[in-house]
């Protein structure tokens, strides 16, 4: 009975082994800042004038907030105010 649990538990560090070298190869993937496309509080950090930094925005896809997106999808976000920029909005 004690070879099963070793064996069982053998099974579970090399698992745990196995899932950590596997995470550890991933690259975190590449973004981008998209303005305008974020709502009101859910910005990341340096939004612009009258805001500090994350989650500070008052209103719904504000042209000089930024919101982090996958890096090549920004300009094809559409929002009712227009698609996502890549450079801040006036």
């Amino acid at each position: 009975m004690s070879y099963l649990k070793s064996g069982i538990a053998m099974a579970a560090a090399l698992a745990f082994v196995a899932g950590a070298a596997i995470a550890a190869d991933k690259k975190p993937a590449e973004t981008e800042k998209c303005y305008g496309v974020a709502k009101a509080g859910q910005n990341d950090c340096k939004a612009g004038a009258g805001t500090t930094c994350a989650g500070t925005s008052k209103v719904d896809y504000d042209g000089k907030a930024f919101k982090q997106v996958p890096k090549g999808t920004c300009l094809a976000i559409k929002t009712p105010t227009g698609h996502g920029s890549l450079i801040p909005k006036a």
